[in-house]
């Protein structure tokens, strides 16, 4: 009998979900185990394997299209099978998916890689006709339309730039068609729908930011012994660590002894986490990703450095895996490489903290009553003040500082 496949449900916080592409067509067989679509998710794009074996009889949502979790995906059976029965109980069941609309031109899809986003570009306003006075007279020299009549253009066509609007010979000779699109004053936009993923950011960061009653805690970190120590290490040869690596590091070490600062507000009660897994940021096309790194307290910085950069490059290619993204206890989200000194971040929920951390910058410091010059990194907790009160996020960055200007205390089991 045929068998109603239904739109997957992929991630934690996935409520639709659009189809990249259809791997069979209707009328293909289809074996138990094999990859029928790629179904785009607020998180990535993942294939998706059938369950049973059969014939693909129907396809409920097009390729592009987007439908609810758990509507009607496709219909596999027998061939020559009667679906209508089924048919109808789904349209019985649920509302029909949405129709999808058809997308503009893209660049051309890569594989893993989300279907492109429909995307509709506004016609550029044309620049505004040339002055016409209420006698219906147009305004341009006897030249400029001699010219343009030479020329084969409709002097109506022609932005005037003399008096008035008034449409002269040099308007003439500027003129090739593509003027009005150029002239100054001309409003252009691109329109570009958005994306399952960006979809989801917007909520969840507005649900955050507008939920969450957050405060900010700044300080300043001197970084010249965690340069030292980073140099050492990389000039060994033997691994290549990052000051990003360094940061996650420290950042476990510390939440270890502040479980305060570990943990996630759940409405009517609060988690204190004892693991620590922290969210390391990633900067995608489609908008952010955070993979996230598990038990990083009790991992080495070379093994922070190949996790963190083999999570960022599936981020990137939108491989990454539920298991992979989910259960963070704490974020960071690290802009200092793209020269930002300092800003604050919006709390990544359920977490109750997340660390913005900015560059390194070269500045005079005061060391036993002089002054010399130093490196300062400034990072930013931003906490949700439900969760966690101002000491306890002051206490956590007080040892989070101490343990990055005395990186051998994050070395005692090798790097």
């Amino acid at each position: 009998m045929a068998e109603i496949i239904r739109m997957p449900k992929l991630s934690d916080t996935m409520t639709e979900g659009v189809v990249a592409s259809w791997l069979k067509k209707v009328g293909d067989e289809v074996e138990n185990g094999e990859l029928i679509a790629e179904i785009e998710t607020d998180k990535a794009t993942m294939e998706f394997e059938s369950f049973f074996d059969g014939v693909l009889l129907h396809i409920g949502v097009e390729q592009g299209g987007m439908a609810p979790v758990d509507s009607l995906l496709c219909i596999l059976g027998e061939k020559g099978e009667d679906i209508s029965a089924l048919l109808e109980a789904a349209n019985n069941e649920t509302a029909a998916p949405e129709t999808p609309k058809a997308p503009a031109p893209a660049p051309a899809p890569v594989a893993t890689v989300p279907a492109p986003v429909a995307a509709t570009s506004a016609p550029v306003v044309a620049a505004p006709a040339p002055a016409i006075p209420a006698n219906g007279r147009l305004k341009a020299s006897p030249l400029a339309r001699k010219l343009a009549e030479e020329r084969g253009i409709n002097v109506a066509q022609i932005p005037g730039s003399g008096e008035a609007g008034r449409i002269v010979k040099r308007d003439v000779e500027a003129f090739n068609g593509s003027t009005a699109a150029a002239a100054p004053g001309v409003e252009r936009f691109t329109e570009v729908g958005v994306s399952q993923m960006r979809k989801t950011i917007a909520r969840r960061l507005a649900e955050s930011k507008f939920t969450a009653p957050h405060f900010y805690l700044t300080v300043s970190i001197e970084m010249d012994t965690a340069m030292d120590a980073r140099k050492s290490i990389n000039d060994a040869g033997e691994v290549k660590v990052s000051f990003n690596d360094m940061v996650v590091k420290a950042a476990a070490l510390a939440l270890k002894k502040h479980p305060a600062v570990n943990s996630s507000w759940l409405e009517d009660r609060i988690r204190y986490n004892e693991h620590v897994h922290i969210g390391v940021a990633v900067a995608v096309e489609d908008g952010l990703l955070v993979p996230v790194v598990r038990h990083a307290d009790g991992k080495r910085l070379s093994q922070i450095g190949t996790e963190v950069r083999a999570l960022a490059g599936k981020a990137k290619d939108k491989k990454l895996q539920p298991s992979e993204w989910e259960g963070n206890t704490f974020t960071i989200s690290n802009l200092g490489m793209f020269g930002i000194d300092e800003f604050t971040a919006i709390i990544n929920a359920p977490d109750a903290c997340i660390l913005a951390v900015g560059g390194i910058n070269a500045v005079p410091v005061v060391r036993d009553g002089a002054v010399v010059p130093g490196h300062v990194m400034k990072v930013t907790l931003s906490c949700d003040h439900r969760v966690v009160d101002g000491a306890s996020g002051a206490a956590f960055l007080q040892d989070f500082k101490s343990l990055l200007e005395n990186p051998v205390r994050m070395l005692a089991n090798g790097y």
